[in-house]
């Protein structure tokens, strides 16, 4: 059964180059992308996915809290943050969300499907320690 990856960016550029990576992934199926979190909520309800790649400022358009986010994000199993900027303060906003990893939007060709595999391959129980060390790792 292939992976359910829920895609959320408000690039329309950046939602066509994952959408065609994970074309090429037969253990991918993405299930919906979204532009806006409210969005990104309906769909998370409607598909519930695996994994949600997720825009790590996209809640930010709207000055959502990150406790905010994180509790409209409970039920996602795992969530794979995305954002050009990789620093602390990126990593501390992706820890606030619960995201299992943080990932360079410059380099998700060769990142993006690892870290859904990885993602996939950990219980949402232990998803906490996996996104502490993924994130520390970075």
């Amino acid at each position: 059964m292939p992976i359910k990856a829920l895609l959320a960016d408000d690039s329309d550029i950046m939602r066509s180059a994952i959408r065609r990576a994970l074309e090429e992934e037969p253990h991918i199926a993405l299930v919906g992308e979204a532009s806006s979190f409210a969005r990104t909520m309906q769909l998370i309800a409607d598909t519930k996915p695996d994994v949600l790649i997720l825009d790590l400022h996209l809640a930010e358009k709207r000055d959502f809290t990150p406790a905010f986010v994180k509790s409209q994000l409970v039920t996602v199993k795992h969530i794979v943050a995305i954002s050009f900027s990789i620093d602390d303060e990126a990593r501390e906003l992706a820890r606030s969300y619960g995201a299992s990893a943080l990932l360079d939007k410059m380099n998700l060709y060769n990142e993006l499907v690892p870290a859904i595999v990885r993602c996939s391959q950990t219980t949402h129980d232990n998803h906490s320690d996996a996104a502490s060390q993924t994130l520390d790792a970075e």
